[in-house]
């Protein structure tokens, strides 16, 4: 059997992370680099970074990220991709961010159809405050502010972005990965290069969603963490591609 050698990716930088241990922050990086690689669009790659641990990506990525107040890369990456339609523009966004402050702006982006790709790292919490309730808790679970779990006519039902987005005319790809495991983690890095893809192509919006680990946020170990993604997490969230135009 051939082994695999790992080539670190050009479009990362050499640097030890700053994310806690087990953090699925460093894997989505990576994939986000290598795909960049691939496509040798690092020379025209922007990204927008949001408030939150999505914020310390510009200091891992080889190429050019801006920063954008909470909640709104959509609206950033719409005016820098329409002031510079020939560069690949694309926001990194956790679920803190994308769903509850800024889901006006992920809504609006989507309904325009803006050829930008977005990157949604859902780990149910929020992660840099200590794992309070998010957007996308999944019920009974249990956070900083929902120490018995989250209850539906109290804090209501997690909010499901890519089935709530599919229902969008100008939504062109949406789907959700993990990074759970290495199937997982080749399916994922797949569904974001088909994102980079589209937008090459001028296709349109296109969103993927990563379930990915928070142990400090989610109060668990490294493994605990990736079995409660893939034993409860998925239940609520299914993995796949939701659409595909």
């Amino acid at each position: 059997m051939k082994a695999t050698k790992f080539i670190k990716p050009k479009a990362i930088k050499e640097l030890y992370h700053n994310y806690c241990p087990g953090c699925g922050h460093g894997i989505v990086h990576r994939l986000v680099a290598e795909v960049v690689d691939e496509l040798n669009i690092r020379d025209k790659t922007i990204g927008i970074a949001p408030v939150g641990c999505a914020v310390f990506a510009y200091d891992y990525w080889n190429f050019d990220v801006s920063e954008a107040p909470h909640g709104r890369p959509p609206a950033v990456a719409t005016g820098v991709k329409r002031v510079l339609p020939d560069r690949i523009v694309f926001t990194y966004q956790g679920d803190g961010d994308l769903a509850a402050i800024g889901t006006a702006e992920i809504i609006h982006a989507a309904n325009r159809s803006e050829n930008i790709t977005v990157i949604f790292v859902n780990n149910t919490v929020y992660g840099m405050t200590s794992g309070q309730m998010a957007p996308t808790t999944i019920l009974g679970q249990k956070t900083l502010t929902t120490p018995y779990g989250r209850e539906i006519y109290k804090d209501g039902y997690p909010l499901k972005v890519c089935e709530l987005l599919s229902v969008i005319e100008g939504t062109k790809y949406l789907a959700r990965g993990a990074v759970t495991n290495p199937k997982n983690v080749a399916l994922t890095k797949s569904y974001i290069k088909k994102a980079f893809v589209n937008q090459i192509e001028n296709k349109g919006f296109s969103l993927v969603e990563i379930l990915s680990m928070c142990p400090s946020g989610l109060h668990k170990s490294p493994v605990e963490s990736i079995e409660w993604i893939e034993n409860e997490l998925v239940k609520y969230f299914p993995l796949g591609v939701i659409k595909d135009v």
